[in-house]
């Protein structure tokens, strides 16, 4: 009932489309909402998670595939081979396999994709991926061997994500605007600040895929707005609501399937290690006592949301609950402050980027830190300019984001990084886990790096953020987890 009030005063309860009218709907077509709008299309020259969840599977494909489990099946390799130490995989490539512009798929064009991405000139936004990769080799056209200078637990799994997805040479420059895949589903047009449109690929090699003939990406970034749309029929799904508000009223409507599912999606506080007073380790430790995380997810999500203590997923193996280390105590805060030179607090600035989560969340936060003497001056940002200023340039204080790329802990071991953080205890864990196969000592090694980020206060672990899924019933085979940031619309269809 307080849900409902909420949404009443807010005057954003919309009438949900009629049965005749949803009968009556284009059973080949899908309109999927988001919340945010791709910087771009091309999944190999970016880090907004908003460019996989149009393109992951649906344009682009890579050498093996993540189903919504998490595991790793083939994807362009229908099998692979891996050598006794590790060192070489074998990947036996599917044949017949042409792009979007009808040009043909081979071993050279995996070759030309992956010493892309690791080369100089690689703008990938997870280059670490393909750091271990030594040679590519080509032995025929539907043979790729990739022989490795050290062991590497993730590799087959990297392989499977979007920023190894494989593109040619002939169209890799154009991707941005212009992204030409393999995928069952082709680039249809971009309208700007409103949709992109993916149509049926009539010569993907698997005829009974895709089952729709039309993919409507909408992009509604306001709360309210999504509801509406929901709820008016202006949209069929929400994969990743972000009016987590609303999911109580369309629980109780048969009109909808909701869902909440996990994500990879570690939500902090970031902070600028290398500007003072971030740079003070007592000053980052006073500010996790002074956030109240559970505040923070009740208010920003409405409860929804898992508290974290470090940057790892709850329900990865190898997770440690860290959370007790900095219980909220605004007293031990203003302490700490005050050992660091600081006991009347300081001024600082928090650039918030558009998810829901960030703008809602970092308004409690700031209430939060004026409890204990840290005024923050807010600046809300577009997405482009946030990636920018902030995650490009590392010019900021603090700011809100969910990292949704899976096991991706190794970010705070990048001199480069936008945290700003150096640690040779870190690079030691990292460089350990990076040489063990074994699983065991893989999850005890991220339980290491876990403990080693937290004792070191990098960031405010905040939440792992949900999967708020909504859409309407009669759709099926949308995800309910993700595993990796995807929208994979290539089995869904209408009942």
């Amino acid at each position: 009932m307080k849900f409902l009030s909420v949404l009443l005063a807010a005057g954003i309860v919309a009438t949900a489309m009629a049965p005749g009218e949803a009968a009556a709907q284009d059973r080949g077509r899908i309109v999927i909402g988001m919340q945010l709008e791709p910087p771009h299309l091309d999944p190999t020259a970016g880090a907004a998670a908003a460019i996989d969840e149009v393109t992951y599977a649906n344009l682009f494909e890579s050498l093996t595939r993540i189903d919504e489990r998490g595991d790793v099946v083939p994807g362009l390799a229908e099998r692979w081979e891996v050598s006794g130490d590790g060192l070489t995989y074998t990947f036996h490539l599917r044949g017949g396999v042409k792009y979007h512009d009808g040009t043909a798929f081979d071993a050279a064009d995996v070759r030309f994709a992956l010493d892309r991405a690791r080369g100089d000139g690689s703008v990938n936004a997870q280059k670490g991926y393909f750091a271990a990769i030594k040679t590519v080799e080509t032995p025929d056209p539907l043979t790729v061997k990739v022989t490795l200078a050290r062991p590497d637990g993730q590799f087959l799994f990297n392989m499977g994500s979007n920023d190894a997805a494989i593109v040619a040479p002939d169209s890799a420059e154009t991707n941005k605007q212009r992204p030409v895949g393999t995928g069952p589903f082709k680039f249809d047009r971009w309208v700007s600040g409103d949709r992109v449109v993916l149509v049926r690929n009539p010569d993907f090699r698997d005829p009974g895929t895709p089952k729709l003939n039309e993919v409507v990406f909408r992009f509604i970034s306001d709360p309210a707005a999504q509801l509406n749309a929901v709820r008016s029929g202006d949209v069929d799904a929400f994969p990743n609501l972000g009016a987590t508000e609303s999911l109580p009223i369309l629980e109780v409507d048969k009109t909808f399937v909701v869902k909440v599912g996990t994500t990879e999606g570690e939500t902090v506080l970031a902070l600028n290690n290398g500007r003072k007073p971030f740079s003070d380790v007592r000053v980052r430790r006073a500010l996790a006592h002074a956030v109240n995380r559970q505040d923070v997810i009740d208010g920003a999500l409405f409860g929804y949301g898992t508290p974290i203590g470090s940057h790892f997923a709850p329900h990865r193996a190898g997770y440690v609950d860290l959370t007790g280390l900095y219980p909220y105590d605004p007293a031990r805060a203003k302490d700490l402050l005050a050992q660091a030179g600081y006991p009347n607090g300081f001024d600082a600035v928090i650039r918030l980027p558009p998810p829901v989560y960030a703008r809602r969340g970092g308004e409690i936060i700031a209430a939060q830190l004026a409890e204990v003497g840290v005024r923050l001056r807010i600046e809300p940002m577009e997405w482009a300019p946030w990636l920018e200023q902030v995650f490009k340039g590392r010019d900021y204080d603090m700011t809100i984001i969910s990292h949704v790329e899976p096991l991706d802990i190794d970010i705070y071991n990048r001199s480069d990084y936008y945290f700003n953080y150096r640690s040779d205890r870190f690079a030691a864990v990292m460089d350990e886990l990076s040489r063990t196969v074994e699983p065991e000592r893989r999850a005890a090694l991220y339980g290491d790096a876990q403990q080693v980020i937290a004792e070191d206060g990098v960031n405010v672990f905040l939440f792992q953020l949900p999967k708020a899924g909504v859409w309407r019933a009669g759709l099926t085979e949308l995800w309910e987890n993700s595993p990796v940031p995807a929208n994979d619309v290539t089995a869904v269809s209408w009942k």
